[in-house]
C-alpha cells in the first residue's frame, strides 16, 4: 500500500533495533523492510530496498551514520533520513544535519516523539526536538572554517514568508496553501532561499530561522 511507509532500521545494538521494531509494528501505516547493523549495511540495504525512512545510528563499527548518510545521499539513493543518537552534546549532530538528515532525535526520546518524526520527515517536514535546535544554534553561533556567509542580495517578503512556515515544519503543500499559490512556486522561494543563504537543505534553512529571530522555537 502506497499510504505505509517503509522503514529501514540501523543500528549497531540488536536489542535497539528489537525494541524499535516491535513498537513500529504495531502501527498500520509503518512497516520495517530491513535491518542493518552498521554504515556500509545501511547504505547497501537502501540500494536494495529503496526505504522512505532510514532511522540510522550515529555511533557504529566499520561505518559511522555520517559517514552513512554522506554516501546515500551521494549515490541519490531513496530515503529520508532520521539521525539517532544517545546525547544532544554528540559532535556528530551538526554534521549529520549538513550531510542531509531531516530529522534528529535523542534515544531516549518517547516512543511517541519517534513516531510523530517518522510521520513529520515522511511528509518532507524536518524533525529537530528543540533541545537539539538549541544545541545546534548555539554551534551555529560560534564562527566554522570556511563558512559561507549569505549573499548581499536579501530575501522577499515572500521568501521570507516562506522561510517562516519552512520552520515551522511545514510541508510545501500546506506552505502553498497558506500562501494561495502553486507547490512550483514553493519550490521556486524554496531554491532561491537556499542559494541566497548557502544552505544544504531545508533543516539548515529551519536553524538559520531560528538563529535570526526570523521564526522561534
Amino acid at each position: 500500500m502506497s499510504n505505509v511507509i517503509n522503514v529501514l532500521l540501523v543500528d549497531d545494538h540488536d536489542i535497539v533495533r528489537i525494541g524499535v521494531r516491535s513498537f513500529l509494528c504495531s502501527f498500520d501505516d509503518i512497516e520495517v523492510v530491513g535491518e542493518a547493523a552498521n554504515g556500509q549495511e545501511a547504505v547497501d540495504m537502501t540500494a536494495e530496498l529503496s526505504p522512505d525512512i532510514i532511522l540510522m545510528d550515529m555511533l557504529m563499527p566499520v561505518m559511522d551514520g555520517i559517514q552513512a548518510i554522506r554516501e546515500i545521499r551521494d549515490r541519490k539513493l531513496p530515503g529520508r533520513i532520521i539521525a539517532l543518537t544517545s546525547f544532544a552534546t554528540d559532535d556528530k549532530l551538526f554534521p549529520a544535519i549538513k550531510a542531509g538528515a531531516m530529522g534528529y532525535l535523542l534515544k531516549d526520546s518517547t516512543p511517541e516523539e519517534l513516531l510523530d518524526a517518522i510521520r513529520r520527515v515522511h511528509r518532507g517536514e524536518p524533525s529537530l526536538a528543540p533541545d537539539i535546535a538549541r544545541k545546534v544554534l548555539s554551534e551555529l553561533s560560534q564562527p566554522g572554517e570556511g563558512a559561507d556567509t549569505p549573499t548581499p542580495d536579501p530575501l522577499t517578503p515572500r521568501e521570507l514568508d516562506t522561510l517562516r512556515l519552512v520552520a515551522k515544519g511545514k510541508s510545501n503543500k500546506i506552505i502553498a496553501e497558506d500562501m494561495f499559490v502553486s507547490e512550483a512556486t514553493v519550490r521556486t522561494h524554496m531554491t532561491s532561499i537556499l542559494s541566497k543563504l548557502h544552505l544544504a537543505n531545508r533543516v539548515e534553512a529551519t536553524l538559520y530561522a531560528l538563529r535570526e529571530g526570523i521564526a522561534s522555537l
